[in-house]
């Protein structure tokens, strides 16, 4: 992976934790939190969602990456609120 694609990946991965924290009200962790969430949903979602056979056909690509790792994020943020929630 070069340095301009870990680049991109960060900041794609940041503008969906922004974007998750807005959609899933209740279970953000405050704006870091959820920056850091919407990295590690990007990169969970860039791998999953394509493996899983899970595409849209948006024109441009950083839109579908920004889509695909908000998604992550959402998907994120639930599953942790869900454990602290339990616990």
């Amino acid at each position: 992976m070069s340095t301009e694609t870990l680049l991109i990946w960060l900041i794609v991965g940041i503008v969906a934790g922004l974007l998750a924290g807005v959609i899933v009200k209740g279970y953000g962790f405050g704006l870091i939190g959820n920056l850091v969430v919407g990295i590690v949903g990007a990169f969970l979602a860039g791998f999953l969602l394509p493996a899983l056979g899970i595409s849209f056909s948006i024109v441009n690509p950083l839109v579908t990456s920004i889509a695909y790792a908000t998604i992550g994020a959402v998907v994120l943020l639930l599953l942790i609120g869900l454990v602290r929630r339990a616990s």
